[in-house]
């Protein structure tokens, strides 16, 4: 749809959310969402409030460094925070790596309403078009069927499944599934 500004201060709009930089006031509902065991089932722990915040702080860190990452998502109407959606660069070796990874994460009350393929389709395209990525990859476990919709949706294939290297052997979460889109 669009991307208004530039750099560092980019926010990308669609029919129904804004997705833009984080603002000190999207920790709150965020500390919530990541302590939200729903939320969080496909993840190795919930997050405390400082390990949240920390998270914040190196999703802002990568945008500085990259100009792109994940970007704290809004809605239009009303102005609720979400979640996030946007790219990143996976901090982990691996096979598919080096790669840009598109990835999600919305408060479970916001499930179901199509907003995750939403703002997913646009981040691709800003990958794409604006970022000049050749291909972005997804991953998760292989019971995470919602994020895998999402990941066919915006026309991501399953090309394989690793091993997670920041999981030890015999977690249960350690097998994901990867997909792949090119440009």
């Amino acid at each position: 749809m669009t991307v208004a500004g530039s750099g560092d201060s980019a926010i990308l709009t669609t029919e129904r959310l804004l997705l833009r930089r984080w603002r000190e006031e999207d920790r709150v509902p965020f500390r919530r969402m990541n302590a939200d065991a729903r939320v969080m089932e496909f993840m190795p722990s919930l997050l405390a409030p400082e390990e949240s915040d920390a998270l914040v702080e190196r999703m802002e860190r990568h945008f500085g460094e990259r100009g792109f990452g994940l970007m704290a998502a809004e809605l239009k109407e009303g102005g609720e925070f979400i979640g996030y959606v946007g790219l990143s660069v996976p901090g982990f070796d691996a096979p598919f790596t080096p790669a840009v990874e598109i990835g999600w994460r919305l408060a479970a009350e916001f499930w179901g309403r199509g907003l995750a393929t939403e703002a997913a389709r646009e981040v691709l395209r800003y990958g794409f078009e604006e970022v000049g990525l050749g291909s972005v990859v997804s991953f998760t476990v292989p019971e995470n069927v919602r994020s895998r919709r999402v990941m066919e949706k915006i026309g991501m294939r399953l090309v394989g499944e690793f091993e997670h290297p920041r999981l030890p052997e015999g977690h249960p979460l350690r097998r994901h599934v990867l997909y792949r889109v090119e440009r």
